[in-house]
């Protein structure tokens, strides 16, 4: 009996084996190219749920998600008595509390009475009474949640520079006074419309009365999938494809109508919250609904960032970590192709274009580049468009054996250094007698010397794509 039970038992264990296997084989490492269009879509989907799934449960977008909680309810009233002074003067501020109310709807009753709750704090913010420096401090508090914002879509993804202080000013301050004025003028005028009379005398012919109601319930979903999109196109600071964009909103539109309405079903229509928290209870709905909107907008971003990025969905069953010597191949490969393109006077390499051209994904990929740069072997060139890089220090005087040197030593600080290590003179001279060969084989071979012959340049990118596909044969192998 008890062999029975233990086979039994180990049975599941086997299969979910055999399926990890299978899904690591068969959808994370499989080759798409050659699969129809319906067929490599299917793996995409799947490699692309794998990866919100996987984020979610590492921890990381839940983190970010109980910040911006926290950060959203000090900042909430300042960031509505800004817009609701900017809209004040367009005459539409009577806008800002349907717009809560529909925000809210999930909540029930007590949506309402939040809604009237903020209405209120809002209105009792005079900013003529303010002054200068409190206005000032308004301001503020407001750009702090869009600075906010905008550092947790830049963790999810992989930018480490912020927007410059004057570019930061710029972009904040015209969303805080353009932004609300274009969308509660567009909820107005598309209220306008739908509640004119031409429009209610249409609705009572059919089947015109069906096609307008119709239109009336899908209009509220599709201007929040516009603001979703809109948000994912304009808060990382990198230049984000429309295409991706627009499908992390429309994603991230379905969770939210989908949640809003489970969330109004199960729990806001519960009597054990007002039981257990009394008079907080509506504070505690009202949490738990921000947290799990902004959620819901993370998972957005984060799907719209794999959908740009799809090579990095080649490892995601394996932390994309490279090693010392891949470093040093991938550094001195880009500083070829990058000089090749320097002296031939054709358009910088951008980021994503080296990364596709090297078949590598982009986190591990960025870091060689940070390196680079922050080395002074690269220049960082900041565009509207994309990020490009050139040539930071003359070519023809940057030997190979100093590049390779240099990115050798990056990290290394004070107190930090071979020289502080205090090794045993053998391993001293071990280490002299591994580095002596190769300063002595490149001698004074230059980084221009390489990009000017094209057949090491030929041999570098070649030797890495062959090494790619080595590896990977090897990874698709039983």
């Amino acid at each position: 009996m008890m062999r029975m039970m233990r086979t039994g038992d180990r049975k599941p264990v086997i299969s979910t084996a055999k399926f990890k296997r299978w899904f690591v084989r068969h959808v994370l490492n499989a080759e798409t190219t050659d699969y129809p269009w319906w067929k490599s879509g299917a793996v995409f989907v799947l490699r692309l749920g794998y990866a919100v799934l996987r984020d979610l449960s590492r921890g990381q977008l839940m983190l970010q998600a109980t910040s911006l909680v926290y950060t959203t309810l000090l900042s909430l009233v300042p960031l509505l008595a800004v817009s609701f002074s900017v809209l004040k003067a367009f005459g539409v501020h009577n806008q800002i509390e349907p717009t809560l109310n529909q925000f809210l709807a999930p909540l029930g009753p007590k949506g309402a009475e939040i809604t009237q709750r903020i209405i209120e704090f809002v209105e009792n913010v005079q900013t003529g009474v303010l002054g200068s420096l409190g206005l000032a401090l308004l301001l503020y508090t407001a750009v702090g949640l869009m600075q906010k914002i905008e550092r947790a879509f830049n963790e999810l993804w992989h930018i480490r520079r912020q927007r410059a202080p004057a570019q930061l000013f710029s972009d904040y301050l015209s969303v805080l006074l353009v932004g609300p004025v274009l969308i509660f003028t567009a909820l107005g005028i598309t209220a306008a419309v739908f509640g004119s009379a031409t429009v209610q005398r249409l609705g009572s012919v059919q089947p015109l009365g069906m096609v307008i109601e119709l239109v009336t319930s899908i209009v509220p979903f599709l201007l929040i999938i516009g603001a979703f999109t809109f948000i994912y196109a304009f808060v990382p600071n990198t230049r984000v494809q429309v295409s991706s964009a627009l499908l992390g909103g429309v994603v991230a539109g379905v969770l939210w109508q989908i949640t809003g309405w489970v969330f109004a079903a199960v729990i806001a229509t519960s009597t054990k919250y007002t039981a257990i928290y009394s008079a907080f209870a509506s504070l505690i709905l009202f949490m738990m609904w921000l947290y799990l909107s902004w959620l819901i907008l993370l998972i957005g971003s984060n799907i719209a960032y794999y959908h740009q990025h799809p090579r990095y969905l080649r490892w995601l069953h394996r932390e994309p970590r490279l090693s010392l010597r891949m470093i040093e191949w991938i550094g001195l490969t880009v500083l070829v192709l990058v000089a090749e393109r320097y002296y031939r006077h054709e358009p910088p390499w951008t980021a994503e274009k080296l990364a596709a051209r090297l078949h590598l994904p982009q986190q591990p990929f960025d870091e060689v580049l940070n390196t680079l740069t922050d080395c002074r072997l690269l220049e960082r060139i900041e565009d509207p468009q994309a990020v490009s890089y050139l040539p930071a220090v003359p070519l023809e005087a940057t030997h190979v054996r100093h590049a390779l040197t240099t990115l050798r030593r990056h990290g290394e600080r004070s107190g930090l250094t071979p020289e502080r290590l205090r090794a045993p003179e053998v391993v001293q001279q071990c280490m002299a007698q591994i580095e002596a060969p190769s300063a002595e084989r490149f001698g004074e071979l230059s980084i221009r010397d390489l990009a000017l012959s094209a057949k090491p340049s030929t041999e570098l990118s070649s030797s890495v794509e062959l090494d790619t596909r080595r590896s990977r044969r090897n990874r698709n192998d039983p």
